[in-house]
């Protein structure tokens, strides 16, 4: 699925609410929730922190999935094109971190 795809999904299930798009700054707290959750399963995961016995896995996969989604549905809420965004994002990190760190070679 490209970005524009995304974006146009996330749109769909949204437009079928008559609340909407959640304004920005509550979009942000949402995104916050959302990273706070990621980070608590990575933390789990990787980190010193171990779950309880009696807590449940969590899925990284999903954990970002939601991120994701909260950042599209910030993006659309504000009319911006995140495929045209993150295509300059590429752009000024492939010209400012060029010679940033060392290539892997082919051998």
């Amino acid at each position: 699925m490209h970005i524009r795809e995304a974006q146009q999904a996330v749109d769909e299930w949204i437009g079928q609410f008559e609340e909407g798009y959640w304004p920005p700054l509550a979009n942000l707290a949402r995104l916050a929730e959302e990273v706070g959750e990621l980070s608590r399963e990575l933390n789990h995961r990787y980190g010193p922190k171990r779950k309880k016995p009696t807590e449940p896995e969590g899925d990284v996969a999903l954990e970002l999935a939601d991120c994701l989604f909260v950042l599209i549905s910030l993006a659309n809420s504000l009319d911006i094109d995140l495929e045209e965004a993150f295509a300059r994002t590429l752009a000024k990190y492939r010209g400012r971190d060029l010679d940033r760190w060392a290539r892997k070679r082919d051998d």
